[in-house]
């Protein structure tokens, strides 16, 4: 099994050192083959040196192109190294690299998505209000894909190579729009808990209004596009409209 862990990357150098010396450690008592791959999102600072010296694959993009574009970049780059799996996690040390065989583990099983759940059974060491908006999309997606799930915005997945090449329109983000993808395709999904390591505040979202208002729009415009017959279906919008409204005042 060939097994590509990839990391997106912008202005990451205090801790992508940290998080890839973590995967090492990791990674090292298994009988996978994997590589390391990190994709440089224009960053400004030393990222790409600091990856490189620890092993690293990097890509660089010759600009920012934020979350949704560089996780398609990602999965073309990991295609072309023959990927079987691909485990996606994060820059900023916030989940921690020892789930990551357990993971892979869950995918030899028999699932195409893994999950790194934050609101299961794991402890996640983020503000309460994040928390709370988080569960609130975790409801409204169980409500439309018909599955029990506890953590839609999750960056820490593992999925098949067939997952990889699923279509994404979304410019904003891939987490919601893979799982409706995943979950529409009839392809398996599990979760595992984990607990997760405080970080930084996010680079990506000014407020968690802010984040609540671009994920619930963008969630709108993938059923209207993916699937408008239940867009419009009396019951899958009044879900939306709920959950829209739950995202906006609770998260």
């Amino acid at each position: 099994m060939n097994v590509i862990i990839s990391i997106p990357a912008y202005n990451e150098e205090k801790t992508i050192d940290e998080v890839i010396k973590g995967i090492k450690i990791s990674m090292k008592e298994t009988k996978y083959n994997y590589k390391i791959l990190v994709l440089n999102d224009g960053s400004s600072d030393k990222t790409a040196d600091v990856a490189k010296k620890q092993g690293a694959i990097v890509v660089s993009n010759k600009r920012n192109l934020g979350l949704a574009e560089t996780f398609k970049r990602e999965m073309e780059e990991c295609i072309k190294l023959k990927a079987d799996v691909i485990v996606h996690t994060d820059a900023d040390g916030q989940y921690p690299s020892k789930y990551i065989p357990l993971m892979i583990k869950k995918i030899e099983q028999g699932y195409d998505l893994v999950l790194s759940s934050r609101f299961g059974r794991g402890r996640y060491k983020g503000s309460f209000m994040k928390r709370f908006g988080n569960k609130a999309f975790a409801r409204v997606f169980s409500n439309l894909l018909r599955m029990k799930i506890s953590d839609t915005t999750t960056g820490f997945r593992a999925f098949t190579k067939e997952v990889a090449q699923l279509p994404l329109i979304n410019s904003f983000t891939y987490t919601q729009e893979q799982l409706i993808r995943v979950g529409k395709s009839c392809m398996k999904i599990g979760e595992i808990p984990i607990n997760t390591n405080r970080t930084r505040k996010s680079k990506l979202f000014r407020s968690s209004f802010d984040y609540a208002v671009k994920a619930w729009i963008n969630i709108f415009r993938i059923y209207r596009d993916y699937q408008p017959l239940k867009f419009f279906g009396r019951i899958g919008l009044i879900f939306i409209i709920i959950g829209f409204l739950i995202g906006l005042y609770l998260v």
